[in-house]
This record gives structure tokens, C-alpha cells and sequence, in this order.
């Protein structure tokens, strides 16, 4: 295992540039991505989907070597190049040996520089999207998971599917892409992550001629969104043979940096951890309503909130939404027990090298450390936190949470039939 991962920056055109590093000798491969702030969902607008388009046509290679021809560069030397959008970034992900750095960076070059967006790759795209959306519809989990963020988020990127719709997937043209991209592919929205048995400034001076093309751009600002306060519930009717219910809730988070571990505990004794959790003890354990229920914490500073999922039968729904809801609500005000609390901290500090064993893992948490504005090494200073956390200590924090309780549910359930009379 090589070093920790260091935060530096390089200078391209007089913008400071984020690098993210760790060496490592373990074995002799490279990795480097370029994370670009602002792509993705929330860039769509009123064109959903078209973060997921242009992560499609980007898979399309370069206009130099055309689909095949870039797919074939890339498997004559073993390069891994992916490209992948969340809901404010476009990352782009190169894996290659460390024989063939230049070359890997020259092939990433040309895809960041010059992508095959052409109208053929654009035409082709649209139809593997929209064929994407048809088989959603009747993906009754997936359903229940979006009708969720529509209740929490209305109005926001979050309420709206990645994948967009039939409708706005047929409106989205070639200029549409091409201007997203110029917007997106910027300096100031960049950071740099960099791994393996590579040295940091000389793959730093093969990257700067390709990225000193890009323009300066615009500093980017992360947008924070708050869940519903309000509880509400919302069904949607399906041909289904069980009933699929999300639900979730707001979680005030004031100060990340004192109330991680705590909130990271509590979720993990309430319905992250699994068997042994109080959600799944209650649901399944003991009354049998469901075969698995979860809920989990989004630890986030810019959209915190707690949700939670199960599937149970038709006839069982009402009867699971109000053991869910009583189980939260014991939780808020009794706490856990003491046997509780070290159950969970020995799991949670007993898998953390699991969790941490690839160059790629700590790479993705140093980035997330960087990105969450917790600054590199919170990962570290959590663990001994929730290392010496006491019993009186949880609990208060869990006591004064009472909004977890505020729970807004999703379900997608099938009609009721209506029973025939006869005579």
C-alpha cells in the first residue's frame, strides 16, 4: 500500500486546478480522472436526460477513430476508458498499465478534445435511452424510488429521472449536446484525481497541453436541496404482484464535522446494518412483513436526508408503513441500548479496511472528502470518533432528531379488486 492521498494543486491558463494523488507500487498501473463540477442532471433543465445522452455519445469514442476505432486502440493496449455523470458532475476514467501512460493520455485527450458527436451516434443513443425508459415501466422498485424523490424533491433536479422521458429524449439534438459539453468541459469546474505507480508531475505535464485547450470557464457553486418537511403519501397503481414502498424524510444536519459519526451510527443501528437493525427486527424478525426493509442516512452537507425501502405483500402495505412509522418514532424517543451501540461500533470499525482496500476505494473516498468540503483525512478522524462515542452522547443526538419522523411514503401498489356480489 502506497501513501495517503495528498490534496495540491497545478496551474493551467491561471486557474488552480484541484489534484488529488496517492502512490502506490503495488502493482504497475496508473489511474487518472478528470472530474468536471456542473455536468450531469442538474445541468438538464427542461431537457431531461440530457446528461444521460451525453454520457452515452462520449462511450462513442473519438470523430478521429470512430466507435470501433477508439474501442480498438483502447483494448490493443488494455486501457480502460469509461465515462459516467451523476447529478452535478461528468467524469471522465482512465485505468492503464504504467507502460502505456502516454498513450492512455493521448487516447483521453482525443475523446475530451474531439468526441464522436455526430447525428448517426446521436440517433443511435436516443434509441438505446428510450428503449432504457420502456423497460423501466415495468421495474415497479425503480418506480417506488423515483415517485419517492418527486414527493421529497419536488421541483428540483432530484425529482426528475436521469434517464429523462420518451418526449424529451426525442426533443434533444446534437446542438443541445455540444453546448452542455462547452459549458461543462472547463478548467475552473475541473479536479484532478491521480493514482498508482505514476508519478504526479510528470502525468500532470502530459495532461496540461490537452487540458490547456479548455476553456477557463465559470467557478462553480454546489447547490444544496432540502428534503419535503411536510409528510404526505402518494400511490401509483401497477400490475404488480407485491407492494414496493419507499419513504423518507428530512435530517437537519448543522455541523458535518461533529455530527457525522453520530448520524453515521444511528443509521447503521436503525436500518443500515442490516440483520440486527431495528427496521429489519421489527419488519421482518417478528412480524414477517417483509423478506428485507432498509434505511439509511444521506450524510450529505448539500442534501441530507434519511429514506428507507421494503416490499411486502398487497394486503400487508398499511399494516408495514405503520410498523415503519412506530419504529421510528420508538427510536427517536427511547434511543438504543448500550449493546446496540457496540454491536455497531465493532462492525463499523471492524470493515473499515474492506472498505478501503483498492487504491480505486481510497482514491473514490479522498475524492468525496475533497468534493463534501470535509477536507482530506475525515474519514480517519470519524472512525475515532465513533470509536470513543458513549451511549448518553448517541442517544441525545438521536433524541433531538425528531424530523426523521416527518415521513413521506411512495408506493406502488396494484388496484384492488372489486368483490362481485351474487345472489
Amino acid at each position: 500500500m502506497g501513501k495517503e492521498a495528498t490534496l495540491t494543486h497545478t496551474t493551467i491558463q491561471g486557474v488552480q486546478i484541484p489534484v488529488i494523488y496517492e502512490h502506490s507500487a503495488l502493482i504497475p498501473a496508473g489511474i487518472v480522472r478528470l472530474v468536471f463540477q456542473g455536468g450531469g442532471k442538474i445541468q438538464d433543465g427542461e431537457l431531461l436526460g440530457r446528461g444521460a445522452v451525453i454520457e452515452e455519445l462520449l462511450e462513442k469514442g473519438s470523430k478521429k477513430r470512430g466507435n470501433l476505432g477508439f474501442a480498438k486502440a483502447l483494448e490493443q493496449r488494455a486501457i480502460a476508458l469509461s465515462v459516467s455523470s451523476g447529478l452535478q458532475s461528468l467524469s471522465f476514467s482512465l485505468n492503464f498499465l504504467q507502460d502505456d501512460k502516454e498513450q492512455a493520455i493521448d487516447l483521453l485527450g482525443e475523446l475530451l478534445l474531439d468526441p464522436n458527436l455526430t447525428n448517426e451516434e446521436l440517433q443511435k443513443v436516443k434509441t438505446a435511452i428510450t428503449a432504457q425508459i420502456l423497460a423501466k415501466q415495468n421495474d415497479y422498485d425503480y418506480l417506488a424510488s423515483r415517485l419517492l424523490k418527486s414527493l421529497l424533491f419536488d421541483s428540483t433536479p432530484l425529482a426528475r429521472p436521469k434517464l429523462g422521458t420518451q418526449e424529451s429524449i426525442a426533443k434533444i439534438r446534437l446542438e443541445d449536446v455540444k453546448k452542455a459539453l462547452e459549458s461543462t468541459l472547463t478548467l475552473q469546474g475541473l479536479i484532478i484525481v491521480l493514482g498508482g505507480d505514476i508519478d504526479r508531475e510528470s502525468t500532470l505535464a502530459l495532461l496540461a497541453p490537452i487540458l490547456s485547450k479548455l476553456p477557463q470557464g465559470t467557478p462553480y457553486t454546489k447547490p444544496s436541496f432540502s428534503a419535503r418537511k411536510e409528510p404526505t403519501t402518494q400511490t401509483q397503481y401497477a400490475p404488480t404482484q407485491q407492494a414496493y414502498i419507499y419513504f423518507g424524510a428530512p435530517l437537519y444536519l448543522e455541523d458535518l464535522e461533529s455530527e457525522s459519526h453520530l448520524a453515521k451510527v444511528a443509521s447503521f443501528i436503525l436500518g443500515s446494518g442490516g440483520f440486527g437493525s431495528r427496521i429489519l427486527e421489527e419488519v421482518r424478525v417478528k412480524r414477517g412483513l417483509a423478506y428485507s426493509a432498509s434505511i439509511s442516512y444521506s450524510i450529505n452537507p448539500y442534501t441530507p436526508y434519511m429514506s428507507g425501502h421494503l416490499q411486502t405483500k398487497l394486503e400487508s402495505k398499511d399494516k408495514a408503513i405503520e410498523v415503519v412509522k412506530q419504529t421510528i418514532a420508538d427510536f427517536v424517543a427511547k434511543g438504543v441500548s448500550e449493546e446496540e451501540l457496540q454491536a455497531a461500533k465493532q462492525f463499523i470499525l471492524g470493515s473499515e479496511p474492506l472498505r478501503n482496500e483498492s487504491l480505486s476505494q481510497r482514491l473514490g473516498r479522498a475524492f468525496n472528502e475533497f468534493y463534501m468540503d470535509r477536507g482530506i483525512g475525515f474519514s480517519k478522524r470519524e472512525l475515532e470518533k465513533i470509536a470513543s462515542l458513549d451511549l448518553t452522547t448517541l442517544n441525545a443526538y438521536i433524541n433531538k432528531h425528531t424530523e426523521i419522523q416527518n415521513l413521506s411514503v411512495a408506493i406502488v401498489t396494484a388496484k384492488e379488486k372489486k368483490q362481485q356480489s351474487g345472489f
